[in-house]
């Protein structure tokens, strides 16, 4: 297992290495700006996710909830981010894959909470009601 995860660790920067300096050798200016592109794009990238991570934890906090989902997006996207402003062309396919990569959309939230705690059981919400014709 420790072989395993030094191969990767050691692997993945040299393969990154190798196909830099293949693509490098034929299309110079092409590769510089796709690495210069892919890292502004990164680093829009983690700041966006910071703003929507605030932005998402405010209003699940508004309605009494925490959403981890909310955290895991985030996360996501900052990883894609990282890889993004790592240069190299196998770590943008693989930042790309994060991005577009589809994640269920269940709702994963703590609850502070039962509503039955709260002293409304059910879900019944109390208060006043007045027609208005």
């Amino acid at each position: 297992m420790r072989f395993l995860m030094l191969a990767i660790l050691l692997g993945f920067p040299l393969a990154e290495m190798t196909l830099l300096y293949k693509i490098g050798q034929s299309n110079p200016v092409w590769l510089a700006a796709w690495l210069i592109l892919a890292a502004v794009i990164g680093i829009v990238l983690i700041k966006e996710a910071r703003f929507a991570l605030v932005a998402r934890l405010a209003a699940a906090l508004a309605q009494g909830r925490f959403s981890l989902s909310a955290l895991i997006d985030s996360g996501r996207t900052v990883l894609a981010g990282l890889l993004l402003i790592f240069p190299g062309i196998l770590s943008d396919i693989v930042a790309l894959i994060l991005l577009l990569l589809p994640i269920r959309n269940r709702e994963l939230e703590l609850h502070p909470a039962h509503a039955s705690t709260r002293g409304s059981a059910g879900g019944v919400i109390d208060g006043e009601f007045r027609r208005e014709s």
